[in-house]
């Protein structure tokens, strides 16, 4: 056990009730995991406020309450701690009750709209080629060097994190990366943490739905920044025209990337195909094995961060020629002479960049048949922008359920046909079932055609309705290109 008064070290503190020196065994915000000897932390969430269930706590056995408002009853024998921020707090706790796992490797964090997933997972797969022992805290999956743990979130939750962390340092992992959503920063998932750098790929419209404006979703990416030390690096996208502000009140060393303008690591693509891209990058040609000019900025954004983290140039790209992306990321499926792509792109950016490379390394005589929906509870401002980028960039155009959530799926498809201009409605079906839409793609589909099935990505369900069901676009593909038997 430990001691509040210890948990509570670095945390702003408004008032106080009772004994600070008692012993605690745990955490929890969640009042129904609470048992006794634990200090309950009183959230206030985007569903339920976490001080309603104060009393349901301490008849739990909660004996600390941490709160931004305190009760109006209190009880004897319970400590009360008025704190400015519960979730900042909450981080801050965690960080002290494991012992500071994050100030013991070095943790590296990447945000941005697209970009975040494949940026990590090169990262971990880099430094894993190069003999370290590495950890990734990803919207795919966490790893503790080759231990998985599945993930549910883009980022965990502060407690998660912290713990993750210290089995990480317990493994004897050196280094960290992982995701830093625009919820998790704005949520303070992240406070409590020491990065050695923080990585911006992009950004575009998304999650207005949560951030109420853009302007709000550009803060909440700048407050990862806002937060580094001055020893820790800041390496943004140079091409990004909002990537400088991430730079404004930071601390730490700036640094850029970028293919167009000046940077410190600087890049050029000399060639892009099906099977890979060559670059130049600080005047040396590589090649590797992923596609399209968002990998370029991935891939350089990686070395960047890389050489930051005190690794040699030569090093980095040979062993970075040999990794892969992340799943679900430009999946390549290749049966019958039909080329299937399995991508996550969601947002009107990553669809638009998909696409781009697509007609970057056709021939010209084949067709592209893209596939696409939209979440349900989310963004909806997004939906008409990804039906006319979609139909703007291919020869056909499927539209179908993403995951509608507690939304009808054909009134997502009807806010998405909205966009459409009159004259692409001839190259364009509406099928709401996912599995229909991407069977009749293979259907319509000839030798040498490519297929983009978007949106889901490394998914293996479909959430309808609170229920999730198995589906997995890139089994579905290959079923249903089999199952055709295009010849």
């Amino acid at each position: 056990m430990k001691e509040l008064q210890d948990i509570l070290y670095k945390v702003s503190l408004t008032s106080t009730i009772g004994d600070m020196g008692i012993g605690i065994k745990a955490i929890v915000f969640d009042s129904r995991k609470v048992e006794e000897d634990v200090v309950f932390v009183a959230i206030k969430g985007t569903q339920s406020d976490g001080h309603v269930f104060i009393e349901k706590a301490i008849e739990n056995g909660a004996v600390a309450i941490i709160c931004e408002q305190m009760p109006e009853k209190t009880q004897a024998g319970v400590t009360y701690v008025q704190v400015l921020d519960s979730s900042k707090a909450l981080g801050i706790m965690a960080s002290n009750y494991f012992e500071h796992p994050s100030e013991k490797l070095k943790l590296v964090a990447v945000t941005g709209t697209n970009g975040k997933t494949t940026t990590v997972t090169l990262l971990y797969r880099l430094f894993m080629e190069m003999g370290y022992h590495v950890g990734l805290l990803s919207t795919v999956e966490n790893k503790i060097h080759e231990k998985t743990i599945p993930s549910t979130h883009t980022t965990p939750d502060s407690l998660q994190i912290q713990e993750l962390l210290q089995q990480m340092v317990n493994s004897g992992c050196t280094h960290c990366f992982m995701e830093a959503s625009s919820h998790a920063i704005v949520q303070q998932r992240t406070a409590g943490l020491n990065f050695t750098g923080a990585l911006f790929t992009n950004i575009s419209h998304d999650h207005l739905d949560y951030h109420g404006s853009f302007d709000e979703y550009i803060k909440a990416k700048k407050q990862l920044f806002d937060g580094l030390s001055k020893e820790a690096f800041a390496l943004i996208n140079a091409d990004d025209k909002r990537g400088l502000v991430m730079l404004q009140n930071c601390k730490g060393l700036p640094q850029t990337f970028g293919l167009k303008y000046p940077a410190d690591f600087k890049g050029k693509i000399l060639s892009n195909t099906l099977e890979g891209l060559e670059l130049e990058i600080n005047n040396r040609q590589v090649w590797f094995r992923m596609i399209g000019q968002f990998n370029a900025y991935n891939l350089l954004g990686v070395f960047g961060t890389a050489v930051l983290l005190g690794e040699e140039e030569e090093e980095i790209l040979m062993q970075l020629s040999k990794v892969q992306g992340a799943p679900g990321r430009f999946d390549k499926i290749s049966l019958f002479g039909i080329t299937a792509i399995v991508d996550y792109a969601h947002t009107p950016d990553a669809l638009e960049n998909v696409l781009k490379t697509i007609q970057g390394v056709r021939t010209g005589g084949e067709q592209v048949i893209t596939v696409v929906g939209c979440g349900g509870n989310r963004d909806r401002t997004k939906r008409p922008v990804m039906a006319k980028i979609a139909t703007q960039f291919s020869d056909k155009v499927i539209l179908t359920s993403d995951n509608p959530r507690d939304e009808e799926p054909m009134a997502i498809l009807r806010e998405m046909e909205a966009g459409i201009n009159p004259v692409d409605f001839k190259k364009t079906l509406v099928i709401a079932d996912r599995r229909e839409a991407i069977k009749t793609a293979g259907v319509m589909a000839k030798k040498g055609d490519i297929i983009l099935v978007a949106g889901k990505g490394h998914e293996t369900y479909q959430e309808i309705k609170g229920v999730k069901y198995p589906f997995d676009d890139r089994e579905v593909v290959s079923e249903m290109l089999n199952l055709l038997n295009k010849n």
